[in-house]
């Protein structure tokens, strides 16, 4: 490995690299050449766990929503993620452009209508009326649950862990540098390398999911506009294009492609929100986005802890379980990238930012165009719970809504370049990262190892649609779902280091102490 590593002229950790490469190779050889086997495989594994183990991913993401606030609430939260002096290397506005285009702008447009939608058709919890008021409110409480504050959490754990033991205790940026304070220095050997090896494959597997998700979306897009056949030749020629595109992106690096993608994008996507804002019932929505935080917030507390044990309905699986397991395996690539980016800050200013400030965009993104969906439903006349629901075209969603807008030609083209730019930074940003969980350093790599692995997320995405066949979006659910479930052990196991270690290296505080006040005497009466 070492001399073909040397042939090559890589500077990376060959073990990891080759084996994490070869793993991938066998996967891609073995879905092409048995599809069936291996969509067996993945299907009966992802019903076994949402069969048992639903309800652990669930209680999974509420602990780490609960241990970061404590973190952050805590003595610990004085603690600065570099040298004592350092201060952040970005600025605020910079800094939240750059975690949200990395992290679920995808996300946010492909589920921005969809979601919402699909629960006002269909009650979670089946309480309400389907296609009430009632329906609605529950709808986007259920969506900003999804979307939020524990979507964030799952994003912030690795990310804080990170920045800790590479920026404080100066260790290598790999998750298994997170294990030191139990593996002491067993993290240089195979346990350790094993660990970088499932975290680099995990990536992988989840940033593909998200590309896979948004080529649906682009294909369901311009086959509404200019009649472009949704098959999978036409979702894989899709997909080529935007891996060139990223490709190009990741050889600039971080500051000057990634960064100057994430500012433009996310000025795009604000402006989408806007033109939904301005052209659409304007009061209803800013009345509503308020009324709907503060429904959010009154139950996210049961919503955290429900696992549909009286019902079994089922519903769980499909929707929260599937998304706390795809965005568990970004969770070391987003870590890596946000802790990298967020270097001088305290572990206060780290949490409460990461949490607070993407929630906050979250729900007034979702709470903008989930009401304005439902406006449609109640006074324009309806038709997206047909079209998205009852017709299953989950991926066009967007499209459909702006159907009703003005300029709807137009406003679609919009959409589907900010599309195409948000998993074109999630993509650079993983090749980005990955090559990091193989080097462990802070540098930048050799050019030729980045794209290496933009190529491969290129290649699993689509792999995963060729053999998904019409199938795409349960085919991909299922994946995800198999591929999450050791990332929440791993994630458990953070938990115990970040404060195992920082237990060991912050000396306590001295005791408070309160002024001791002496009684005042009063003269007694005569």
């Amino acid at each position: 490995m070492h001399r073909l590593h040397d042939r090559l002229g890589l500077r990376t950790n060959p073990v990891i690299f080759f084996l994490s490469a070869a793993i991938l190779a066998v996967f891609v050889t073995a879905t092409i050449a048995f599809p069936g086997p291996v969509e067996n495989f993945f299907a009966t594994g992802s019903d076994w766990i949402l069969t048992n183990l639903g309800w652990f991913y669930i209680f999974g993401v509420t602990s780490f929503v609960v241990f970061l606030l404590w973190m952050a609430l805590s003595h610990f939260g004085s603690v600065r993620l570099g040298d004592d002096d350092e201060q952040p290397r970005y600025s605020t506005p910079v800094w939240f452009a750059m975690l949200f285009a990395a992290g679920i702008g995808t996300i946010l447009m492909f589920w921005g209508v969809a979601e919402p939608i699909s629960h006002f058709a269909n009650p979670p919890m089946r309480d309400v009326e389907p296609e009430s008021t009632e329906a609605a409110r529950e709808a986007l409480s259920f969506t900003m649950y999804h979307f939020a504050l524990h979507t964030w959490a799952i994003f912030c754990l690795p990310a804080l862990a990170f920045a800790y033991f590479a920026f404080k205790r100066k260790l290598p940026l790999r998750v298994s540098s997170i294990f030191h304070p139990m593996l002491g220095d067993r993290i240089n050997g195979p346990i350790g390398r094993a660990i970088d090896i499932l975290a680099v494959i995990g990536t992988i597997f989840g940033v593909s999911v998200s590309i896979g998700l948004g080529t649906l979306q682009v294909n369901s897009g311009l086959a509404r506009l200019v009649g472009l056949p949704s098959n999978t030749f036409t979702q894989l020629a899709i997909l080529a294009i935007i891996t060139t595109i990223a490709v190009t992106s990741v050889s600039l690096g971080l500051d000057k492609g990634i960064k100057w993608l994430s500012n433009i994008n996310i000025v795009m996507a604000i402006s989408l929100l806007l033109f939904v804002l301005v052209l659409g019932p304007t009061l209803f929505l800013m009345r509503g986005t308020i009324e709907s935080a503060g429904s959010y917030l009154s139950s996210v507390v049961e919503l955290a802890f429900w696992n549909d044990a009286f019902g079994d309905t089922g519903w769980q699986g499909g929707w929260t379980v599937f998304y706390w397991a795809w965005t568990i395996t970004w969770a070391p690539f987003v870590g890596i990238f946000v802790a990298r980016i967020s270097q001088g800050r305290t572990i206060r200013q780290f949490v409460l930012g990461v949490l607070g400030l993407p929630t906050t965009f979250s729900v007034i993104w979702f709470g903008i165009f989930g009401l304005a969906s439902f406006d449609i439903e109640f006074n324009r006349g309806g038709g997206l719970v047909e079209e998205v629901v009852d017709q299953g075209d989950i991926p066009g969603a967007l499209f459909a809504f702006l159907s009703n807008y003005p300029l709807s030609t137009l406003t679609s083209l919009f959409a589907i370049l900010i599309v195409v730019i948000f998993f074109t930074t999630s993509m650079d940003s993983a090749a980005l990262v990955t090559d990091m969980l193989c080097t462990g350093a802070d540098e930048v790599g050799p050019t030729r190892q980045r794209v290496f692995w933009a190529i491969t997320t290129g290649v699993i995405a689509g792999t995963l649609l060729a053999s998904a066949g019409g199938s795409g979006l349960d085919a991909l659910q299922q994946v995800i779902i198999v591929v999450g479930l050791p990332f929440f052990i791993i994630a458990f196991l953070m938990m115990y280091n970040l404060w195992r270690a920082l237990r060991h290296d912050v000396t306590p505080p001295p005791a408070l102490r309160t002024r001791q006040w002496v009684p005042e005497m009063h003269a007694e009466p005569r």
